[in-house]
């Protein structure tokens, strides 16, 4: 059996290995790896990208500004937007070294489905603007992790299109209609296409003032000026993608808008459509109508929790939308540690935003999330590798947050709270 000191040796090794064999390397708590491999999927693991940073790094050099922009700005001066990850990197995690330890196992069963790894793909409006068929490509990636996947009403796959490719284990995630009846309408879709989790949206009662947006003229397709084209010229990869693919629609709200529209009509048309913030009112028939497992995504404090609790929702998800809404709002961690101790025993409590690594995701959960999503991160893979740079980035961050755990000696992802040094926790 060869032994390797360093993590670094090992992430050559399989990135090597895999390529040549597609097999993984299995590598124990001592940095041993076994003689006998075993067969797994196949690797897509790049070594030359072995972070976020990495991955936001070559996103940025392939993508128009544009689509760039709105994939990693936020809104006003984004000081939400930096503060969700500032304030996650200052949990302190607590060690144990000279403990017996069996390993680490990242399993974890959230509403009957048991899943690979305690993170999961948050919904992201307009994928395939920002990069060729993303949200498919993402899509396929979440089905080879065993993770949950959730499309956006505003994506640009559609209800029908991602059910084939996860084979209907998928979430939805609702931005409510003005009108009921569209409503009732996307909901018997997402049923009858085999999604059992729907996700409603509270953080996003009105449209946000996002000055990089506003300077891009952002709309889809792209609007056509000078600036624009620019950038679609100096960006190759994407143009031809683009071209490949056929321009980026709205392809779940594809039937209902109507032909013709030009693009302010469109921008008109969408905003009419899907305005107005979510109240109990609203939730009460979603829950009455809806048989399977009920979210409400952005829940940032105890009263909006009762609400939850109240309406017999499965769960709620601490965000901010990504710092993309109230700039002056708190960092996503800070409720989060309020919120999980208080009603984890009455609802499944999940947190969204501010992670890139996957320490970030273990200080998430060792702060008593049952469970992590991430918009951005697996973003930042598609755009930067490709049709793989989601099962690349999964896997990478399964290797992180592998490490964090046998590092600090904690067996299961339930464990990680015992492990939480509670003064390093902000707020």
């Amino acid at each position: 059996m060869q032994r390797y000191d360093s993590i670094a040796e090992v992430l050559k090794l399989e990135d090597k290995t895999s390529r040549s064999i597609g097999q993984s390397i299995v590598v124990t708590a001592t940095g041993e790896i076994p003689q006998t491999l075993h067969s797994t999927m196949t690797s897509h693991f790049n070594s030359e990208y072995p972070s976020i940073e990495h991955l936001r790094a070559k996103a940025k050099s392939r993508m128009p500004g544009f689509a760039y922009d709105y994939l990693a700005a936020g809104c006003f001066s984004e000081v939400n937007l930096a503060r969700n990850a500032s304030d996650i990197r200052k949990v302190q995690l607590k060690p144990w070294y000279l403990r017996d330890f069996a390993g680490a196992d990242q399993t974890t069963e959230l509403f009957g489905e048991t899943y690979d790894a305690p993170f999961g793909i948050a919904p992201v409006g307009l994928q395939g603007l920002m990069w060729p068929k993303a949200c498919e490509f993402l899509a396929q990636a979440a089905v080879d992790h065993n993770v949950p996947f959730t499309l956006s009403t505003v994506s640009t796959a559609s209800i029908e299109d991602v059910s084939k490719i996860t084979n209907g284990r998928f979430w939805f995630q609702l931005y409510h209609p003005a009108e009921d009846d569209l409503r009732d309408k996307l909901l018997e879709r997402a049923w009858e296409a085999g999604c059992r989790t729907l996700v409603i949206l509270a953080d996003t009662p009105t449209f946000a003032y996002r000055p990089k947006e506003i300077r891009n003229g952002l709309s889809i397709p792209p609007q056509m000026t000078l600036r624009n084209i620019v950038q679609m010229f100096m960006s190759p990869s994407w143009a031809m993608g683009q071209l490949a693919a056929g321009k980026p629609e709205f392809k779940t709200m594809k039937q209902y808008i109507p032909k013709g529209l030009s693009m302010k009509h469109l921008g008109l048309f969408m905003n009419k459509t899907f305005s107005g913030r979510l109240t109990e009112a609203k939730i009460a028939p979603i829950r009455e109508k809806w048989k399977g497992n009920l979210v409400v995504k952005g829940i940032v404090n105890p009263e909006d929790a009762e609400v939850a609790i109240k309406h017999g929702l499965d769960g709620m998800i601490v965000s901010n939308h990504g710092g993309r809404q109230l700039d002056r709002g708190q960092s996503t961690i800070v409720p989060l540690s309020r919120l999980a101790p208080e009603f984890g025993d009455k609802i499944k409590v999940m947190i969204d935003g501010g992670m890139y690594s996957g320490a970030d995701i273990a200080a998430c959960l060792a702060c008593g999330a049952d469970f992590t999503f991430m918009g951005r991160s697996p973003m930042f893979g598609v755009c930067a590798l490709g049709r793989y740079g989601g099962q690349h980035t999964l896997e990478m961050l399964k290797k992180q947050l592998q490490q964090v755990m046998e590092q600090v000696g904690c067996s299961q992802v339930s464990r990680l709270p015992e492990h939480l040094i509670a003064e390093s926790v902000p707020g």
